[in-house]
């Protein structure tokens, strides 16, 4: 298994279809693992409910979390110059506002059987 994580929720339509897209690019140096399966074990240090709220990656270093990690594996998909200017200061900043402002929602709305 590859030391690249993306811990991902399959269950969630958007989230699939991105992945879905990425797939070719991220697979076999990133595991796409759906957190979504019945006999998913959340990695430790980690609860399930957290991987729910917000997309987590590990690089095979560090576990990148919500904006973060959707830079870190656009970039470890090969668009490098996409997550470059994903990661300028306010355009990351920008990006983290929405992105928690989404995951917030989804939380709300879309996943209420946790």
């Amino acid at each position: 298994m590859p030391a690249a994580q993306l811990y991902y929720d399959a269950s969630c339509g958007l989230c699939r279809r991105e992945i879905d897209h990425l797939r070719p690019q991220l697979e076999p140096q990133v595991a796409l693992v759906d957190i979504s399966q019945a006999d998913f074990v959340p990695p430790a240090g980690y609860t399930l409910e957290q991987l729910y709220r917000r997309i987590h990656f590990f690089d095979g270093q560090q576990m990148h979390i919500g904006y973060a990690a959707s830079v870190a594996y656009w970039r470890a998909a090969g668009l490098k110059k996409t997550a470059w200017l994903l990661n300028l200061p306010l355009i990351r900043h920008v990006g983290h506002l929405v992105y928690e402002l989404w995951a917030r929602w989804r939380s709300r709305h879309l996943r209420c059987d946790l």
